[in-house]
């Protein structure tokens, strides 16, 4: 048994129209054969360099990890077990360090931090149990193999349209939400808010079968998604879904399976 995944991110046809980049920015690594750890991010509209932002918030989440990993006497050990105090405690050093690694990007390149603003979404798993976190919107779910999918968080939505919480936020820790499941979640999918409106009802926050059962599907059928990547390219830059979001669209997929 090991992890498969695939992340993939698609300028939206409104950035297109705008020349602008894609503001999102998806990673993940895997680490001692069975953890992976996953995060997505989403610059700020508002933010000057979204994308710089976006980018350097995730990536600084992986250094973290594999820092953390791969210390020969590691104060936190992300193989084993977390209760719900100990992941807060371990995603309240990954954010500080994230804010401290953006202010720092800020300052030498002469930026506002706001200039940095992303939202920003990590997922520790292993095949008994996983760990999440999420400040800001966009959405984490998970999924037992022939079970219903499971929504993690409520996204953040603030008071008006487009409103929400970022990691530069002065309330950033204060907002951000975290949970600890126990059981072999197989199926893991984290995306930005570009994908909401398609993926959860938000009538009532519940994941819709017919966006993630193929998703999942195409994570057994595919032994490398990573080289056969075709379909969720496809997927991310289709007519069909352009017509339903024109924002920057970024999505993560895990699947703990046979190799």
């Amino acid at each position: 048994m090991a992890w498969r995944a695939v992340v993939r991110s698609s300028v939206g046809t409104r950035h297109q129209k705008q020349q602008q980049p894609c503001q999102d920015y998806g990673n993940y690594c895997i680490l001692n054969h069975n953890v992976i750890v996953g995060a997505v991010a989403d610059g700020a509209g508002s933010a000057k360099y979204a994308d710089v932002g976006a980018k350097l918030a995730v990536e600084t989440v992986m250094t973290i990890v594999r820092e953390i990993a791969n210390s020969p006497q590691p104060k936190e050990n992300i193989s084993n077990p977390l209760n719900e105090q100990e992941a807060r405690k371990l995603f309240s050093k990954i954010v500080v360090e994230v804010v401290a690694t953006l202010e720092e990007k800020a300052i030498h390149e002469n930026y506002a931090i706001a200039d940095l603003a992303c939202t920003l979404l990590v997922v520790v798993a292993t095949p008994d149990w996983l760990a999440a976190m999420q400040i800001g919107d966009g959405f984490i779910v998970v999924g037992l193999q022939g079970e219903a999918y499971q929504l993690l968080f409520q996204p953040d939505k603030g008071e008006f349209v487009n409103q929400t919480t970022f990691v530069t936020s002065t309330h950033a820790l204060d907002e951000m939400q975290v949970d600890v499941l126990l059981g072999q979640h197989k199926f893991i999918c984290a995306a930005t808010d570009g994908l909401e409106r398609v993926a959860i009802r938000m009538s009532d926050w519940t994941p819709f079968l017919p966006f993630f059962k193929p998703l999942e599907e195409y994570l057994w059928e595919t032994l490398h998604p990573e080289q056969e990547d075709e379909y969720i390219k496809t997927f991310l830059n289709s007519e069909r879904l352009n017509a339903r979001t024109d924002d920057d669209k970024t999505l993560l997929l895990c699947l703990y399976a046979q190799n």
